[in-house]
């Protein structure tokens, strides 16, 4: 693997998935991956980066968002400590802003350029799909999210994965397992629940779905107890989110007419 391969994984670990299915780099830890030993500097690339998102005529706010957070200092002391949630151009902008003498700074401008315009193709291109198209699209990103969550949950310790993922169902959905789910939307006997969802519904659960296997990698979880509780909660926070945004509840949103194995089955006659 080339250089610029190893740096992709780098830059791909790092990255954040919010509710909306938004991807997000949090300043710091794009601090460390791009070999900034100080804050103070890695700071002063940042507000550089801004300068240029200005100059663009490009809202700041969108792009920087504050994310500043309580850190303990030992003794039972805590102080704030200022970090960011990045968009994928704003680390472009950054990279693009850093000192391009060293490696890590070359190897990003590089990265962020091509995903950059990559994202900005898929997110024009989503725009256009119809809901059911939607649904397809986001159904096929579950799946390989569960594919990945299912990996990183067995290097967790998890031997009976219905009921791992049961964990996070109930989080998500006020204590519903898939069976309730499944029951409510009135599917018939081992139907598959995220082929029932609606683009919205599936949001929700891709989100929990990549949080929570970035949360089992990150925290070294080991234990299959430590692994369900982490699911639960991971569903637990986002359902909170959606609830103070003034959101839908999973459980609220409509099941769609037809299941995509229906519209599979209909698309190939």
């Amino acid at each position: 693997m080339n250089e610029l391969g190893k740096t992709t994984i780098l830059f791909e670990d790092i990255k954040h998935i919010d509710k909306n299915n938004n991807e997000f780099w949090y300043a710091r830890e794009l601090q460390n991956v791009l070999n900034y030993k100080e804050w103070r500097k890695f700071e002063g690339v940042i507000q550089k980066a801004k300068e240029a998102c200005i100059k663009s005529d490009v809202q700041v706010i969108d792009h920087f968002v504050d994310a500043a957070k309580m850190v303990s200092i030992g003794s039972n002391a805590q102080r704030k400590q200022k970090d960011y949630k990045l968009s994928r151009y704003a680390c472009y902008l950054i990279a693009q802003n850093g000192d391009s003498r060293k490696q890590e700074i070359a190897l990003a401008q590089t990265y962020f350029a091509i995903q950059t315009r990559k994202q900005e193709i898929s997110e024009l291109e989503y725009s256009k799909l119809s809901e059911d198209e939607k649904r397809f699209y986001q159904r096929k990103l579950t799946k390989k999210g569960n594919y990945s969550l299912n990996l990183a949950a067995k290097n967790a310790g998890v031997k009976n994965f219905d009921r791992f993922h049961n964990f996070g169902y109930k989080g998500l959905y006020n204590g519903e397992t898939a069976d309730d789910i499944a029951k409510r939307k009135g599917l018939r006997y081992r139907e598959d629940i995220l082929d029932n969802m609606g683009s919205e519904e599936l949001a929700a659960n891709l989100f929990r779905i990549t949080q929570t296997e970035q949360k089992l990698k990150r925290e070294k979880i080991k234990t299959e107890k430590e692994a369900n509780k982490t699911h639960y909660d991971v569903g637990s926070k986002i359902r909170k989110t959606i609830k103070e945004l003034g959101g839908t509840m999973p459980e609220e949103l409509p099941t769609p007419k037809k299941s995509l194995k229906e519209l599979e089955k209909k698309l190939i006659l």
